[in-house]
């Protein structure tokens, strides 16, 4: 590809963070009509304790929020590639009717996808470790660090805030179109490097990866519709710790990876969300990155940051040059589950959690 087919990306996909913060337009405040909605849904779900495998959206319809489901698909999908929705008071709710909540809009925006080996398709996000990110045992979830900006292994990911940080914890979004327009700006020469193919270290991201790495570009054009998915940490270490089946990076590569790292932590970049009990932030993986700022936990266990996350596939798929982002199955792929019994969204409000990990 030669650098003249290369041009910025245009549209509101490519945002910087200091022009979005003063614009509140990002933030969808639910009415007393959808609320109760959801509360109702919510609290009949959980004394259904449907199994989390099979159950399905139209038995749990939300006509009040299904323009506003319309609407937050497109956003993410046409639009900023995010959306913040606010208004649930789960401060008043059981920690099950939160998470039945959350999931069904997961239900009535896609396909949730497991995100674990034991079929959890409810993550929880709460620091149970003193371990730090330059240990690679720890696990971001687990940790109290200031994260990189990566991609997650979905076409969405979301998250609900039950409790946040003493201080910090900051939801942290940048605009992967805006930062290949710098690149495109910067070093025309080196953009279409993006485009190309790299390997990725699949080993280092889940010990039980059916190959050692896999392969893709960090920017996908296709039908003219911009994608990009990231975690240079993952071509770094594939490169140093796989020579015999992963070539080394040229001197450019490298280059064009450090910028492309180095931007997102410029001044303006970002937008920093500070999350407030009940919030809903939906992202798409191929639209905006995501971070978190470095936090400050309650020392009470049961007022520690707690977040819920889903994943998300699809069910139009978007146009992206293949193969593009890590290899994933869906919900769907029952022969991927274990033979675990039902799974509840009573015991998926319970986070399973490693003390040590």
């Amino acid at each position: 590809m030669t650098t003249s087919t290369i041009s910025p990306v245009t549209g509101p996909a490519a945002w910087r963070g200091d022009q979005l913060v003063d614009d509140k337009s990002w933030i969808y405040q639910l009415s007393d009509e959808q609320v109760a909605e959801l509360e109702a849904a919510g609290r009949r779900f959980v004394l259904d304790d449907p199994d989390l495998r099979s159950v399905t959206r139209e038995q749990y319809p939300l006509p009040a929020c299904a323009e506003a489901v319309t609407a937050w698909n497109r956003e993410m999908e046409r639009g900023r590639g995010f959306v913040l929705i606010r208004g649930l008071h789960t401060e008043l709710y059981s920690d099950a009717v939160s998470a039945a909540i959350f999931f069904l809009t997961g239900l009535h925006m896609g396909v949730v996808m497991q995100q674990s080996a034991l079929g959890d398709v409810i993550d929880h996000v709460v620091a149970t470790s003193s371990k730090t990110m330059d240990d690679p045992t720890a696990r971001a979830s687990r940790v109290r660090d200031k994260l990189v900006y990566h991609s997650d292994s979905s076409d969405a990911v979301a998250l609900l805030c039950l409790r946040p940080a003493k201080e910090g914890g900051a939801s942290s979004l940048v605009s992967g179109a805006q930062i290949f327009n710098e690149i495109v700006e910067r070093r025309p020469d080196l953009a279409p490097l993006l485009l190309e193919p790299f390997h990725f270290d699949w080993r280092r991201q889940d010990p039980n990866s059916p190959t050692t790495t896999y392969q893709s570009p960090v920017v996908s054009i296709a039908d003219g519709v911009f994608s990009m998915y990231a975690g240079t940490t993952y071509i770094f270490t594939a490169a140093q710790s796989y020579p015999d089946i992963v070539p080394p990076l040229t001197d450019d590569q490298v280059t064009v990876l450090r910028m492309f790292d180095e931007i997102t932590q410029e001044q303006g970049m970002a937008l920093d969300m500070d999350f407030q009990p009940g919030d809903i932030q939906w992202v798409s993986n191929y639209a905006a990155l995501h971070s978190r700022t470095a936090f400050t936990d309650h020392p009470e266990p049961q007022r520690r940051r707690h977040l819920m996350r889903l994943w998300l596939r699809n069910e139009y798929p978007r146009p992206m040059v293949s193969p593009f982002g890590k290899p994933v199955k869906a919900r769907d792929d029952q022969e991927s589950l274990p033979d675990l019994g039902q799974f509840s969204i009573r015991t998926a409000s319970i986070p399973r959690i490693d003390e040590h990990g």
